[in-house]
């Protein structure tokens, strides 16, 4: 990096907001640990409201993640270090939670599979691997891809914002730091703005729960609009296991108030699709019936009960 390179860095660095000093937590190191605890409590209480205010933005990308995933299209988080990893944690868990195929929703992290675990020097700075990358997964029009960062500077992410844009892709931001890059290249900017670490430039911690709460957000609104929830419980879960096989059970007995035993035997079935065996003990349908009549609602467990009513 040349002097004027790195003279550049720094000036950009003093304007984002997670970067800066924060006047609560100055005396943070000889504090108790107690006390300690309680200064990184008080910080993490404001995350919520932070979020909070973006949920209008938020529930803009949910209503364009949607149809597009309907569609046939995927929804791709892309990022560097703890945001990164956030992604792939969020783009993971959708797969046992809601019965996705791994290719609907996928993380991708600057530096590749090694930098889940290890700090890959240079990679967040790798413009030319941002578009290499959703190259590599035949990124198209018909996705949505989701840029983390929490400054909002990230150059790895901004090149792939950009390919993706040139695609007339649908770009989401996610930041920390307003008026960032990412925010200006973002067809939709999420921000939460939760203001300076409670250890200078830490932001694994306040931007890092932020970002978290975020993807949660995008994530479990848009499987509730593909019709992956009945009221509150999560029917689309596969028991492939033994845990997974006592919950689906506990959760045919929430939605229908049937017995253990009754449960078994819908699931039995039903093959073990806790969506498939609710609909059959609500309506008394074979497990054929209830599968054409659940095709028909479009995979809507409340739609397909209604229409039999």
């Amino acid at each position: 990096m040349t002097n004027k390179q790195s003279a550049t860095l720094l000036e950009q660095l003093n304007r984002i907001i997670s970067e800066g000093r924060n006047p609560r937590t100055m005396d943070i190191d000889v504090l108790p640990t107690i006390e300690i605890l309680e200064k990184i409590n008080q910080e993490d209480a404001g995350v919520a409201e932070a979020v909070r205010k973006t949920i209008p933005h938020i529930a803009k990308a949910v209503d364009a993640i949607v149809p597009r995933i309907q569609a046939g299209g995927r929804l791709i988080y892309m990022g560097a270090g703890t945001s990164g990893r956030l992604g792939i944690l969020d783009a993971v868990e959708c797969r046992p939670t809601f019965s996705v195929p791994e290719s609907m929703v996928i993380g991708l992290i600057a530096g590749g599979e090694r930098a889940i675990k290890n700090a890959v020097e240079g990679a967040e700075d790798d413009t030319a691997m941002g578009v290499q990358d959703l190259k590599d997964l035949n990124f198209t029009a018909n996705d949505v891809l989701v840029g983390l960062s929490a400054s909002g500077r990230t150059p790895y992410v901004i090149e792939g914002m950009e390919y993706a844009n040139s695609l007339q892709a649908i770009t989401v931001a996610v930041t920390c730091n307003p008026d960032s890059p990412m925010m200006h290249c973002a067809a939709i900017g999420i921000c939460a703005v939760v203001g300076a670490e409670c250890i200078t430039g830490s932001t694994r911690m306040k931007s890092g729960t932020a970002q978290k709460l975020i993807l949660n957000m995008l994530s479990t609104a848009s499987m509730i609009r593909l019709g992956k929830t009945y009221e509150n419980l999560m029917v689309d879960v596969n028991a492939t296991n033994q845990k997974l096989k006592a919950r689906a059970t506990r959760i045919v007995m929430q939605a229908t108030d049937c017995s253990g035993e009754e449960a078994a035997s819908a699931l039995l079935a039903a093959n073990n699709r806790a969506k498939l065996a609710i609909l059959m003990i609500l309506t008394g349908q074979s497990a054929s019936e209830a599968e054409a009549q659940l095709a028909s609602s479009g995979g809507f467990l409340r739609r397909a009960v209604q229409s039999q009513s």
